[in-house]
């Protein structure tokens, strides 16, 4: 499978693995200001990004970084993010504070990992079972 990727704004960073092995690809944020997220609230962060997969049975999982989780109570407000093989617009992530003190992000922080997952697409029927 080849994913491309285009920058949708000059400064967004191409996602990459940490290491050759690592099953994700860090996201990081392309903000042209720092965005603070208070206790509690959420904010959708661009990474500046779009991905082309070069197959529609595959789709692009969104998750948590877990240094970001652990240190400072930063999620993915729902939990893991999906981005269809078809989804040419810019990646977004939604983070949440779960923590009691406000949190900034700033332009190129790591924000979330993108995994390519394969995908099954049934035939969907209507049945009376």
């Amino acid at each position: 499978m080849v994913l491309t990727f285009k920058r949708l704004r000059d400064h967004a960073k191409i996602p990459s693995r940490a290491t050759e092995s690592s099953a994700g690809m860090d996201l990081s944020a392309a903000l042209t200001e720092p965005v603070e997220i208070p206790p509690h609230e959420i904010r959708l962060i661009p990474t500046g990004i779009a991905a082309a997969p070069d197959c529609k049975d595959v789709m692009l999982m969104l998750c948590a970084r877990s240094g970001l989780a652990a240190k400072h109570g930063i999620g993915l407000v729902n939990g893991v993010g999906i981005v269809d093989a078809d989804y040419r617009g810019e990646i977004c992530v939604a983070l949440i504070n779960q923590s009691d003190v406000p949190f900034t992000v700033t332009d190129g922080l790591r924000i979330a990992q993108m995994i390519a997952v394969p995908v099954i697409l049934p035939k969907i029927v209507e049945s009376d079972i």
